[in-house]
C-alpha cells in the first residue's frame, strides 16, 4: 500500500510540474544598456508578469552603470578615481565593493594579467584606435607607472578603498557587465522567473532551461565574424564570457593590436584569439576571459583548472594557421554538436 500511495504521488508530482511548465510563454525584451545591446530571453506565465520583471532587472543594470561606468563622468567608479589626488580611503557601496574585491583575487591569482588599474593605457589606447596610430611612447610610459594591483588597497573593515598615486584610474570593463547580469538574473528570480538567459555583447548568464529542454543553446564564436559557431553547448545555470578581438582592434604598420590590453606591459594583445569561459557566475566569467586573453593557452588554462567549476576554450590563429586549447573540464560540457572548420 505504502509503495502504490508513493507511486500516486510521484504522478501527481509529474502531472504539477507538466501542468506548471505548459502555461509558460516565452518572451524576449532587449534595450541598450552598459553601451551593449542587453537581450532578455525569459519564460512567465503571462506577458505583464514578463514585462515587470524584464524592467525591473533592465533597472537594475542601468543603476550599476552609474555604479561602475568608466564613462559615466558621474559614476561612483570615476568618483573613485578622482580621490587619488588627494591618497586617502573612500567608502564605497556594496556593488562596487564586490567587484573590486573579485578583481583584486583574481588580479594575485594571474600575476597581473587581469587588473583594473590599468584605466591609463587603456584611455591611451582607445585614441590609439581612433587615430589609428601608436600611444606615444613617453606617454605610455608615465600612463604604465600608475598600473599595479598593488597600487589598490582594499580595507575590509570599513568597505573603503585607497588609491596610491595620484593620477590612477580603475577600469571594470572587463567584469562590470558579468556583475551587472549576476545582478539581473537575481532579480528576475525574485519575480518567480527562473527560466532565463541573458545576454549583454556576449557575456551571457543562464537560469533554468526552456520548458522541456536539458539546457539553453549556445554557440561558440569562431575568430572570424558572420561564420558558424565552433560548437553548440548544452548549459543551464552557469554563466558564458567570451573576449577577443573579433570586433575591436586597430591594424598599425601591419600589426594587429586589440582593445584588450596587458596590464603588466601596457600594450595592446597582438594575438587574434578568441576565448570561451564557462563559469559559475558572470562576473568570473568575464574576468577569468580576459586574464586567460592575456595569459595565452598554456598558463591561461592552467589558472581555469584551478578555477572550481570553470571551462574553457581557447581558438588562436597564428602564423594564418587556426590552433585550438581547451581546459581540462571543457571536453565534459554537454553539447549539441561539433562543427566542423
Amino acid at each position: 500500500m505504502g509503495r502504490l500511495v508513493l507511486a500516486w504521488l510521484f504522478a501527481v508530482g509529474v502531472a504539477a510540474a507538466h501542468a506548471e511548465t505548459s502555461n509558460l510563454q516565452r518572451f524576449e525584451f532587449t534595450r541598450e544598456e552598459m553601451a551593449v545591446p542587453v537581450k532578455i530571453l525569459l519564460y512567465a506565465t503571462d506577458e505583464s508578469a514578463a514585462t515587470a520583471a524584464a524592467e525591473a532587472a533592465f533597472a537594475r543594470i542601468h543603476r550599476l552603470n552609474s555604479v561602475l561606468s568608466d564613462y559615466d563622468p558621474d559614476s561612483e567608479l570615476r568618483r573613485l578615481s578622482e580621490t587619488a589626488i588627494r591618497g586617502m580611503g573612500v567608502p564605497v557601496s556594496v556593488d562596487l565593493w564586490r567587484v573590486l574585491v573579485h578583481s583584486q583575487k583574481l588580479s594575485s591569482r594571474s600575476d597581473g594579467a587581469f587588473d583594473v588599474t590599468v584605466g591609463p593605457v587603456v584611455r591611451l589606447w582607445r585614441r590609439a584606435r581612433r587615430r589609428e596610430q601608436l600611444p606615444v611612447s613617453e606617454r605610455l610610459k608615465t600612463a604604465k607607472a600608475l598600473v599595479g594591483y598593488d597600487l589598490l588597497r582594499l580595507d575590509k573593515d570599513s568597505q573603503s578603498v585607497e588609491l596610491l598615486r595620484p593620477g590612477m584610474r580603475l577600469d571594470l570593463g572587463g567584469i562590470a557587465k558579468g556583475y551587472a547580469i549576476d545582478e539581473a538574473l537575481g532579480v528576475l528570480k525574485k519575480h518567480g522567473i527562473n527560466r532565463a538567459l541573458i545576454d549583454a555583447g556576449g557575456d551571457m548568464v543562464l537560469g533554468d532551461p526552456p520548458p522541456g529542454k536539458n539546457g539553453w543553446r549556445i554557440g561558440v564564436a569562431r575568430l572570424k565574424v558572420d561564420t558558424p559557431p565552433h560548437c553548440i553547448l548544452v548549459l543551464a545555470n552557469v554563466a558564458v564570457a567570451t573576449s577577443g578581438d573579433a570586433w575591436q582592434y586597430v591594424e598599425i604598420d601591419g600589426k594587429r593590436y586589440s582593445h584588450i590590453v596587458d596590464p603588466r606591459t601596457g600594450i595592446g594583445l597582438t594575438d587574434h584569439s578568441s576565448v570561451t569561459i564557462v563559469a559559475s557566475t558572470g562576473m568570473a566569467a568575464d574576468a577569468l576571459a580576459s586574464a586567460v586573453s592575456v595569459l595565452g593557452p598554456e598558463k591561461g588554462l592552467k589558472l581555469i583548472d584551478e578555477t572550481p567549476k570553470a571551462a574553457a576554450l581557447i581558438v588562436r590563429l597564428p602564423q594564418q594557421k587556426v590552433e585550438i586549447h581547451q581546459s581540462n573540464r571543457w571536453k565534459d560540457l554537454p553539447k549539441a554538436a561539433m562543427i566542423e572548420n
